[in-house]
C-alpha cells in the first residue's frame, strides 16, 4: 500500500514539471493600449486597432481589427455619457459633499463590466481555440503615475495531446 503512494507522488512531480515546461515556453502577453483622447478613471475612449507582430501566425489581422472594433463600439456607445455624468458631478461636488460623483463611479464599473463581458465572449467564441486569452487589466502609464486599463492578449499553453492519461 505504501509502495502505491510513492508512484503517486512520483507522477505528481513529473506533472508538476510537465507544467512548469509548456509555462516557461509561452511568450509574454502583448499589451493593447488606449489611443483615445477622452479617459475615464482609466478607461479610455478607444484601444489602438493596429495588428501587434508578435501575434502574426496566431491570429488573422481582420480578426484583430474585428475584436478591437467591436470594444470600441462598446466604447463609444457607453463613455460620452460617463464625461457627461462626470462634468456635472464635479459641478454639484462641493453641494452636494461628493454625493454627485457616484453615478460616474457606477457607471464607469458598468462599462468596464460590459468591456469584460465582450472580450469573454470573444475569447468562448474564437480566441481560445486559437490558445489566446484577452482580458482588461490595469497597467501603470508610462508617462505618470496613474493608473490605466489595457487589453493583455495572453498566450496559453498548449496541452499535450498525446501524452497518456
Amino acid at each position: 500500500m505504501e509502495d502505491f503512494d510513492e508512484i503517486y507522488e512520483e507522477e505528481e512531480d513529473e506533472d508538476r514539471a510537465a507544467e512548469e515546461q509548456l509555462l516557461k515556453y509561452t511568450p509574454d502577453p502583448v499589451v493593447v493600449r488606449g489611443s483615445g483622447h477622452v479617459t475615464v478613471f482609466g478607461l479610455s475612449n478607444k484601444f489602438e486597432s493596429e495588428f501587434p507582430s508578435s501575434l502574426t501566425g496566431k491570429v488573422a489581422p481582420e480578426e484583430f481589427k474585428a475584436s478591437i472594433s467591436r470594444v470600441n463600439g462598446c466604447l463609444r456607445k457607453t463613455l460620452p455619457v460617463n464625461v457627461r455624468w462626470l462634468l456635472c458631478g464635479c459641478l454639484c461636488c462641493c453641494c452636494t459633499l461628493g454625493f454627485s460623483l457616484w453615478p460616474v463611479i457606477c457607471l464607469s464599473k458598468r462599462t468596464r463590466r460590459s468591456v469584460e463581458k465582450l472580450l469573454e465572449w470573444e475569447n468562448n467564441r474564437l480566441y481560445h481555440k486559437l490558445c489566446l486569452h484577452w482580458r482588461l487589466s490595469t497597467r501603470k502609464c508610462e508617462t505618470n503615475n496613474m493608473m490605466e486599463y489595457v487589453i493583455l492578449i495572453e498566450f496559453l499553453p498548449k496541452s499535450p495531446i498525446f501524452r497518456p492519461d
